[in-house]
């Protein structure tokens, strides 16, 4: 059983880990996520605090406004690009279907029945129930064609 180096649970399967790591990226993405009724608020407030006889430059205020729109705009573009990158491992995960595969370690070689999609990789599982993780290092072809002899 592995521990997780980063939350301290142990996970015995790649599903379980998989989910983790995803909660994990939700949880993160909520708490940096700043709405601009969150930043006005906090205008408001450094606005009532600051020093009267030094108060804040209205260029410094667009420079704050303007570095949180910049920020709220990653956290956007970022979003769009998981659900690229999600949809492109949908797309690439049907093509391995039917197709011959074979470990990294050449070990296991079978044909792909179905694939598992998680957010950091993906399984394939053969036509004899063996997985085989697509990492770097895997080899994916066409299915082999069956050759006879004729006697």
């Amino acid at each position: 059983m592995a521990v997780d180096p980063v939350t301290g649970a142990s996970s015995t399967t790649t599903q379980e880990t998989a989910s983790t790591t995803k909660n994990a990226a939700s949880s993160a993405s909520a708490k940096a996520s700043l709405d601009y009724d969150n930043f006005l608020q906090l205008l408001i407030a450094q606005m009532k605090n600051q020093d009267p006889t030094d108060p804040m430059k209205a260029s410094e205020q667009i420079a704050q406004l303007a570095t949180f729109s910049q920020v709220e705009q990653t956290i956007q573009t970022n979003t769009n690009l998981e659900t690229l990158i999600k949809g492109n491992a949908l797309n690439s995960a049907s093509s391995y279907i039917g197709q011959t595969i074979t470990s990294a370690d050449e070990k296991t070689t079978g044909v792909v029945a179905s694939v598992r999609v998680y957010s950091d990789t993906m399984v394939a599982m053969t036509t004899d129930g063996k997985e085989i993780p697509i990492t770097v290092g895997v080899r994916v072809g066409t299915k082999p064609a069956t050759t006879t002899t004729g006697s």
